[in-house]
This record gives structure tokens, sequence and C-alpha cells, in this order.
């Protein structure tokens, strides 16, 4: 058997040459698949691989298996494993949840990719999410896609799996786990949201807060503990609920949704996260635009709105690959010192008591530096320490009253639409 002839007769126009080729090289997978992947070995391009990943999608199942062998073997790389496995039809459906199914997150990873490429809900596939999340630990990302893609014809399912009495407590959590996943808190039954409402005050008190980093980029806001009821008016934040640090920080690092409508997709809807009291003050983060909105009048107005309710506000912005470092106290509802610096810093305001000045900086050069007498040589990472907290140095030796909110920047909304879930 030539089998550079049946690969041209794989391009005929002529479907019979084509069905005869598929089927006889399927009836040598056992010595045409191994073949195939050696001459390929070496390629470095997908475009390389397209007539033995058409030969592979034609061989079909044992084609699949002789793959994933070769790929354990280490034949194959991950990169090859990778493209050749992205090739099957339907009849490796079973195929591909095994692999999902699997411990090891780069296998699991590519079963689920299939599953979701082929949009199969099988029982296969069911139970491969189930044990997925069962384990715990690292979840591949194709994983939480599969859960959402399927979460119609799985949830009554695994509704019925996580109350069935002759299932493993595993498998009930990881029905619980993929409900979540699927579908959002809206997914579970009130059992089942109340015993999480229960679990989250029982894990506020004893928790170490760990904020978002602002390595490379981020923003929050300052505002005084005592006055911090106002920010929920202030950024018409809706439907907030006691979240433990680590939720809300997940929260908020999630993607955003867009609001339902009877006529199809609405405006997006985020989370923003409320911090417990630290150090006498609560931070606020959350998705910039929808609660910032345009970044330098929109940084002005959040701030002075936000210092009207609560009094006093700060408002911080780092961005890193873009240059820009940038903080802004507001009282009452106006500006009373700002730093923005993008390539030149710019100072507004009178100095603070603990700012160092430019000009009694020990570097200054009264004969060649040139800057306003106001100009301060403190940028956002250093002034939020003196401002209020730095968020990079929240921890044990925070001092923590009180306990965090979640909230919904959409009015009705609800935290259950969000699909995914929180680590508590």
């Amino acid at each position: 058997m030539k089998i550079e002839s049946l690969l041209e007769d794989l391009h005929s126009d002529d479907p019979a040459r084509v069905e005869a080729a598929a089927a006889r090289l399927a009836e040598e997978a056992g010595s045409v698949v191994p073949t195939l992947l050696r001459g390929v070995a070496g390629a470095q391009r997908t475009a390389e691989l397209e007539p033995v990943m058409r030969a592979l999608r034609h061989i079909g199942p044992p084609a699949f298996d002789a793959v994933v062998a070769a790929w354990g073997r280490k034949e194959v790389s991950d990169w090859h494993a990778g493209r050749f496995l992205g090739v099957f039809d339907e009849r490796s459906a079973d195929q591909y949840a095994a692999l999902a199914a699997d411990p090891d997150h780069s296998t699991s990873h590519k079963g689920f990719r299939g599953l979701v490429r082929l949009r199969v809900d099988s029982e296969a596939g069911l139970r491969a999410l189930v044990d997925t999340y069962a384990r715990g630990r690292l979840i591949p990302y194709t994983a939480a896609d599969y859960a959402r893609l399927t979460h119609d014809s799985f949830r009554a399912r695994l509704r019925s799996l996580r109350r069935d009495p002759s299932a493993s407590p595993r498998s009930r959590r990881g029905a619980m786990a993929a409900l979540v996943a699927g579908g959002g808190a809206d997914a579970l039954d009130d059992r089942d949201r109340a015993a999480i409402e229960r679990l989250i005050h029982v894990k506020i008190p004893h928790e170490t807060p760990r904020l978002p980093s602002t390595t490379l980029s981020g923003w929050w806001m300052a505002v005084p503990g005592a006055s911090y009821e106002g920010v929920f008016e202030a950024l018409d934040l809706h439907d907030r609920r006691p979240v433990t640090v680590a939720a809300g920080v997940e929260a908020v690092e999630s993607r955003d949704i867009r609001v339902p409508r009877p006529d199809g997709a609405g405006p997006r809807a985020g989370r923003a996260f409320v911090t417990p009291e630290l150090d006498g003050w609560r931070l606020v983060f959350g998705p910039f635009d929808l609660l910032v909105g345009e970044p330098w009048d929109g940084m002005i107005e959040t701030v002075e709105r936000v210092s009207v309710h609560c009094g006093h506000a700060q408002f911080f912005f780092l961005d890193d690959a873009g240059g820009s470092d940038i903080w802004i106290v507001a009282e009452n509802g106006r500006v009373i010192r700002q730093y923005a610096a993008e390539s030149d810093p710019e100072w507004e305001g009178d100095p603070l008591p603990w700012e160092t000045l430019a000009v009694d900086d020990e570097d200054f050069d009264p004969e060649y530096d040139d800057v306003p007498p106001n100009a301060g040589t403190t940028g956002a990472r250093s002034a939020c320490a003196y401002l209020s907290v730095d968020p990079g140095e929240v921890g044990p030796d925070t001092q923590v009253r009180g306990h965090g909110w979640l909230a919904v920047t959409a009015p009705g909304v609800g935290h259950g639409a969000f699909p995914g879930m929180l680590r508590i």
C-alpha cells in the first residue's frame, strides 16, 4: 500500500475515491498512523501537518487512539498532539471525554477542548465534568467552557446527582461545582445556596486578606472605614452580599456578563468588591470601564462623586506598560491633590504633609531641574501607604474589622447570573 497515493486520493473531487482511500487508511491504521506521525516529526508549521491531519480525520477513532499513545510515549510533542487532536469528529466524542477525565491538566484540557468544539453533551462528557470538578485543584479553562456550553442540558442531571444518596460525597461535590461553573449560584437549589452562605460566614473571621496585585497594572479606590457605606450609592452598586476576601478578589478578576433582555443581550454587568476595613480604610476593586468609564475625566468625576457620599475618597491607577501612574485625593466633592505621570509628571493642589517635595530631594539640582514648587516625588505605589493602605502590604499584620461586600454594577441582575466558581 502506497500511503502517498492514498493521501492524494483524499484531495480528489471524486467522492468514491475519497471514500475508498479513507476506508483503506482505516483498515491499515495500525501501521499507517505511526508512519504518518513519523513523517512530520520535525514539522514546525500547521500547514506542513495538513495532509496528515486530513488523513487522521478520515481514519477516525483508531487514529485518535494512536495519536494519544504516541503522545504518551513522547513520540509526539505537545504542540503536534494539540494540532492532531483538534481534527477528529463526533465518532471520537467518547475518546475526547476520556481525555477530559484524565487527572493530567494538559490532557484534560485537550479533551474538553474537543468536547466544546463538537458541542457534545453525552453522559461520558457529564461524568468527565463531574470528575474534574470533584478533583478540584487546577481546573482547565476548557472545562469551564464546557460547563457553560452544556449547562442547560446537564443542569437537571447534575441537580439529581447532587441529591442522590447513593452517589459518593466526591461526586456530589463535583456536581455542585459543575453547576456553579456552568450557571452560577442561580443553578443551585435553596438548600445549597444557604449552605454556601453559612460557609462564607464561618470563613470570614479566620481569613488572612490578600488583595489583587498591582504589578503591571491595576486600579482601586480607598474610603474611610467609618463612612464607607456611601460608596454603594456613589458607584450605583446593587445587591451587596457578605463575602470572603478570596472570593471577592476572584470575582472582580472574572469576566463580565451581558444582562439578558427579552429582545436579546442587553448592557454589560460586572461585580465590585468592597474590602473589610483594613487599618481603618475600605478599598474598592472592580471593572474599570463599568465603575469609572473614560480614563482621565472618569477618574476625576468618580473620585469627586464618591467623596461627596463618603466625605473623603482616594483613587489610584497604575499601568506599567503604558507608563501611567496616578493618584487623586478628593474631599467633599472636590479634588484637593493629584499626581499624574505618563511622560512628564504633573501635580495639582497643595502638597500633603507627608510628601517630600522635589526641591527638597537630595538629588535636586536648582541649576538643571526646573519643577513647580508644589511638585512631589512620590508615585501611587508609595503614596497609597501614606494616604491609606498599600494593597501589596495587606496581610497577617493588618488590622481587619468587619467583612467584605460583593456587589453588582447593574440592577436586577443578581449574583447568580455570573457563571464560574469562586474560592471561598
